[in-house]
């Protein structure tokens, strides 16, 4: 790897696994609706410019019914659950749930009608992944957080179904262009449901929220998306897929150092099993996985 590709790659993973610590802070101050509408709103506003240069915007939006349901289930829906459950459980604890998306992609591709091939190696794989989570949830996590675990099992299936719809209507679509409209889609569906649900806050938030905001949209999403446009470019849509395996590491480090959250014994088997198991899933031939590799990676928008 080249030193910009190992630049570029330092950057994605870090990018991609600090949300769950802003999120963590974001929330002890504002609700989930709102958390989500300024960090969405705040990245379509950087990227939509970017997105119109390119020329970019109504090539995307003609294809308006696939990329409703994308932003819908890739951000709408987990964005919020996401933020919700990070009320409760600790940021590490999330970033780590969500290593098992590779495991619900399967399913996913199988009740969409596209089973993958397995191995023996691959089925080997999801049984330790699972394994994995089962540790997490029955021993790593406190009965109380467990409705907490369900949102974050909504979060792994929405972001295994919004690659799944990129792959099957919308291979063709530009990536800057896909990020950016769903961005503002779902801003603008945020709108009514952060009025309704009267999640405006009554005071400005403090420096430290706000500033966990503007990580979230600008780092976490805007910047992060370019960064994974130029990886793709240095070193192949295959090498970069195994950013999935560091964005967890990255979680329950800033969990610890910043958060001070405890790491347990069960924290680390759990990150050795989820991530072995999601490895051994992901194995595929060279050919395989040169098609799906930049659908798996482009569609990730933490």
């Amino acid at each position: 790897m080249t030193r910009r590709g190992l630049l570029l790659f330092a950057g994605l993973g870090i990018a991609w696994g600090i949300p769950y610590l802003f999120i963590k802070v974001a929330v002890g101050e504002l609700e989930p609706a709102m958390v989500v509408f300024a960090r969405s709103a705040l990245a379509a506003v950087l990227l939509i410019p970017l997105a119109v240069f390119r020329r970019e915007v109504l090539t995307v939006l003609r294809r308006w019914k696939p990329m409703l349901a994308y932003t819908v289930v890739e951000i709408v829906v987990p964005w919020y659950f996401l933020s919700s459950a990070e009320r409760t459980l600790p940021s590490s604890t999330a970033g780590l749930l969500l290593a098992a998306v590779p495991l619900a992609g399967v399913a996913v591709a199988f009740f969409m009608g596209r089973p993958a091939r397995l191995t023996g190696m691959n089925w080997l794989g999801i049984a330790i992944g699972m394994l994995g989570v089962a540790g997490l949830v029955g021993l790593d996590v406190g009965g109380s957080d467990l409705p907490s675990v369900l949102e974050m099992g909504v979060v792994v299936v929405g972001y295994a179904v919004g690659p799944a719809i990129l792959s099957r209507w919308m291979p063709d679509l530009p990536g800057v262009g896909v990020v950016a409209v769903s961005l503002a889609g779902a801003a603008l569906i945020y709108v009514p449901v952060v009025v309704l649900t009267q999640s405006w806050p009554t005071a400005w938030p403090s420096a430290q929220v706000t500033g966990s905001i503007i990580v979230l949209a600008v780092v976490c999403s805007a910047l992060a998306f370019l960064l994974m446009v130029g990886l793709v470019a240095e070193i192949g849509p295959v090498k970069a897929t195994t950013i999935t395996y560091v964005n967890p590491a990255v979680a329950i480090i800033a969990g610890v150092l910043v958060l001070g959250e405890r790491v347990t014994v069960w924290t680390v088997v759990g990150f050795a099993l989820v991530l072995s198991g999601s490895w051994l899933v992901t194995r595929r031939s060279r050919e395989v996985a040169a098609s799906a590799g930049t659908e798996g990676v482009s569609a990730q928008v933490n």
